[in-house]
């Protein structure tokens, strides 16, 4: 079989130069810049969402918070994952210690995670971010309906007290 013009020279210029190789000091370099990034980058610090609304009570909790449903409380509403669900007149102006459409959208976010129909014995995890000057009586039913509604972990949300509150105290 004849070989084309452009094979002919093809094969003279593999026969000077040899076949192309693979620069791995380059690609070494790269891997090495990436990796670098990913560990900056990959802080086990978890943010909670900040408010203005909302004024957290200080505390000296060592713990960092955990990635859970996010409850804010204030004096004017409850969202839950950002979303507004009832004012907090609305609940304090009810007789009934459980808030029916604060149960319904947590057992829709436990049904949500879990990936499967309600009535699971597998309790849910919740943060709440409640402002310091809620009124107990709100907290209280907040809770209760969480319980109801099987969510055993709960937490609450704090400013950490800086080193000179700790120390005047």
């Amino acid at each position: 079989m004849k070989l084309s013009a452009r094979a002919k020279r093809m094969e003279r210029h593999h026969k000077r130069y040899g076949k192309g190789t693979l620069q791995l000091v380059s690609l070494m370099d790269i891997f090495t810049i990436l990796v670098f990034f990913l560990l900056v980058n990959s802080s086990t610090n978890e943010q909670l969402p900040s408010s203005k609304a909302l004024t957290l009570p200080k505390s000296t909790s060592e713990q960092l918070p955990e990635e859970t449903l996010l409850i804010l409380v204030n004096n004017n509403d409850i969202l839950v994952q950002g979303r507004k669900i009832i004012t907090a007149d609305e609940i304090l102006a009810s007789e009934d210690n459980i808030i029916p459409v604060l149960k319904e959208e947590l057992e829709f976010h436990l049904s949500q995670r879990l990936g499967i129909v309600k009535g699971v014995d597998d309790p849910g995890e919740v943060t709440i971010m409640g402002d310091r000057e809620i009124p107990y009586k709100l907290l209280k039913r907040i809770l209760y309906t969480l319980s109801e509604s099987n969510y055993k972990d709960i937490s609450l949300a704090v400013a950490r007290k800086s080193e000179k509150e700790e120390v005047a105290n």
